[in-house]
């Protein structure tokens, strides 16, 4: 499964060097929980790489930090799952590779 991601990973948006930044202000307070492997977090891995979005990634399965902070955060260690930090601090947990992917094209495209 992650050599097929690998060899068929998408083309991302070419955007100029300002609104990539901009882009990248915007995406700052994205966190994705996930793991390597689960095929639900590889289509929305493929979706950030297709919007040219810089989430960062966190190991769920391997990072026990995180497992931890997924548990204690979301109520649940279950992935993937986008958590959302708003500009006033209040945290959302979003879980389903299907809400997550409509949320990054509705709020992250060009």
């Amino acid at each position: 499964m992650l050599l097929w991601d690998k060899l068929t990973t998408p083309k991302g948006v070419q955007r100029s060097e300002q609104d990539q930044a901009e882009v990248d202000k915007r995406t700052a307070n994205l966190a994705l929980y996930q793991f390597n492997t689960c095929p639900f977090c590889i289509k929305v891995r493929r979706q950030i790489k297709r919007q040219s979005l810089n989430i960062e990634l966190r190991d769920a399965q391997h990072d026990p930090q995180y497992r931890e902070e997924l548990l204690q955060g979301g109520g649940e260690v279950k992935v993937p799952c986008l958590k959302i930090t708003d500009k006033q601090g209040k945290v959302t947990w979003m879980y389903e590779s299907g809400d997550i992917i409509q949320y990054l094209q509705d709020n992250y495209s060009s």
